[in-house]
């Protein structure tokens, strides 16, 4: 009875885990996602290891998000045409056999630097098929009711992986190296990819519509959809500008621990699980938020919040503060783009629900390669904490403009963007 009263306590504060699918699936996704934490810090130590270049450093973050600009758009045609538990099944094959790759390539002593690159850039076309497939199927495990909290706590296990995957690779970095790194994630799959095949029937599943346009018709009519839904397109302006200024921190912080710090690599994980506690902190608040459905002003809390936090790192020279801040800085950062999510994916049309989440993934991941190269020369110029400092006063600025215009906005149009001020 006991038992049963905490089930229920449970549901109510979090109503998407009543749903048995979503339970397995989240559930298989908290190893995993793990798994791919240690393995994104032992790549970046890994490149600066072999070439003590940010720029370097950027150059592989950019190219792992290279195929998201050249393919998102004809993914998420191709994904609204597809079952897309299938489709997850395949993507994620695909990443498991790259971190074993990775992982015998560095063990036997043959990687090299051009192989990353390749390596990167094949992982990055995996994404940008699985990120946007694994958005919609969401939807199919909780309903559009508890979409939500669904996505909230989709967030709550990123970014607590996020938290335990850097200090995972800092202490397996600091005494195996970091082949263990890729090793775990390849590891890591094998219980979501379980889930996957084995779980039980998806309750509700969207229909897949037949195929009966040309690739560039179904893409077209995507854009066109997003164009004429201005609480999409206004969450997609913001993703797009605060992911290229304002989020570089697989760039930045490497450099800040280990150029302006001076850490070693157990300090940077840290540093990054300092991070991830944070964004774990953003993300509960958004959870516990979005129970009764999304709040549209957390978006720009968040936002403001990038702008401050990205200011406030910059000015710290110290590794315990550094590491302080960071925290509200990944909190900022989750708040803003959970928010966004699910904003979204509740006004979004289920017909066009693949081909907005892949444009979406093209102004979250897409724009990466060029915020990666962005941190990366300014950090090689100014270093890393004057990057932050510059991040930081362009992402205030453009958020004021942002909350001006909103205002504006309203007061002329009378539109449902008005729930934002």
């Amino acid at each position: 009875m006991a038992s049963l009263h905490r089930n229920n306590s449970l549901y109510r504060a979090f109503p998407a885990l009543s749903h048995p699918p979503f339970r397995w699936f989240w559930g298989g996704q908290i190893i995993s996602l793990i798994g791919t934490w240690t393995q994104n810090i032992g790549q970046a130590w890994l490149v600066l290891q072999l070439t003590n270049s940010p720029f370097l450093l950027g150059l592989v973050a950019a190219m792992q998000f290279v195929p998201t600009m050249l393919f998102s758009l004809q993914a998420g045609a191709w994904i609204d045409h597809l079952p897309k538990r299938k489709v997850l099944i395949a993507t994620q094959m695909v990443m498991m056999l790259l971190a074993f790759t990775l992982a015998f390539l560095v063990g036997s002593g043959s990687l090299r630097y051009w192989m990353l690159l390749v390596m990167a850039f094949i992982l990055g076309v995996s994404n940008t098929v699985d990120v946007p497939t694994r958005q919609s199927f969401i939807i199919e495990l909780v309903g559009r009711e508890h979409l939500a909290n669904a996505i909230a706590l989709n967030s709550a296990i990123f970014n607590g992986a996020r938290l335990v995957g850097p200090a995972i690779a800092g202490l397996i970095m600091g005494i195996w190296g970091p082949m263990w790194c890729f090793l775990i994630n390849g590891l890591s799959f094998i219980g979501v990819l379980a889930i996957l095949i084995f779980v039980p029937a998806i309750p509700h599943q969207e229909k897949v519509t037949p195929k009966q346009e040309t690739l560039r018709k179904d893409i077209l009519n995507g854009l066109n959809y997003i164009r004429k839904t201005p609480s999409i397109l206004i969450v997609m302006m913001m993703m797009g500008f605060l992911s290229i200024i304002a989020m570089n921190f697989n760039v930045l912080i490497p450099v800040l621990a280990k150029i302006d710090l001076h850490a070693e690599a157990l300090g940077y994980g840290l540093l990054m699980s300092a991070l991830g506690l944070g964004a774990l902190i953003g993300a509960l608040t958004v959870t516990i938020s979005s129970a009764g459905g999304p709040q549209p002003r957390l978006l720009l809390v968040g936002g403001f919040g990038l702008g401050i936090f990205n200011v406030v790192v910059g000015f710290q020279n110290t590794y315990f503060f550094s590491a302080f801040f960071l925290a509200f800085l990944g909190c900022s950062m989750i708040i803003f783009s959970a928010s966004a999510n699910s904003l979204i994916q509740i006004t979004v049309d289920g017909q066009y629900r693949g081909r907005v989440m892949s444009v979406y993934n093209l102004v979250f991941g897409g724009m990466i390669p060029i915020g990666s190269l962005y941190a990366g020369t300014l950090s090689d110029l100014w270093g890393a904490r004057m990057t932050f400092i510059i991040s930081g006063t362009i992402t205030l600025l453009f958020m004021s403009g942002i909350v001006f215009w909103l205002r504006h906005y309203r007061k002329d149009e009378g539109h449902e963007n008005s729930s934002f001020v």
